[in-house]
């Protein structure tokens, strides 16, 4: 039995070493999740200032839109997301994130639904590009195109 204990102490270290940088990455994931759940809940409330807070400020959004066979690219820095005054009820619904960590860096990718007063604006994939601080992770970059189904799906709950 004391041969056994010994065994199994003696790995310890070992499993620790192993299993730590694994609840380390799924601890970064859930926190970068909190950040995107966040930024959401901001977006959808209007609150320009709480979202552009959770940026880094060189932060940046960029929109990628398709529109008869043209390209065009919209962008806009952290002090005009801050100072974004729109008049109407937003909801932006993620689902299925995908999200990729690796130590100060992490990437999300997922589709997205985008409701304006209650009527579909437009869907498509978000890209939220994010950064390890001292006060946490941060938002240093948004891309996102813009589009209309049946080019993009629509939320699987239906509409809000």
């Amino acid at each position: 039995m004391h041969a056994l204990k010994h065994s199994c102490l003696s790995l310890l270290p070992l499993l620790i070493g192993v299993f730590s940088p694994a609840i380390a990455e799924n601890q970064a994931k859930t926190d970068v999740l909190a950040v995107l759940d966040e930024a959401m809940e901001m977006i959808s409330s209007e609150n320009w200032v709480g979202y552009s807070d959770l940026m880094i400020e060189d932060g940046m959004v960029y929109v990628g839109i398709s529109e008869n066979g043209q390209y065009e690219v919209q962008s806009r820095n952290h002090k005009e997301t801050r100072e974004t005054i729109i008049d109407a009820d937003h909801i932006e619904r993620a689902w299925n994130p995908t999200v990729l960590v690796s130590d100060t860096i992490a990437v999300i990718w997922h589709p997205y639904d985008f409701y304006i007063d209650g009527v579909l604006s437009h869907c498509g994939i978000d890209i939220w590009n994010m950064i390890r601080t001292n006060e946490g992770w941060r938002i240093s970059s948004l891309l996102y195109n813009r589009q209309q189904p049946p080019e993009c799906e629509l939320h699987p709950n239906g509409p809000p």
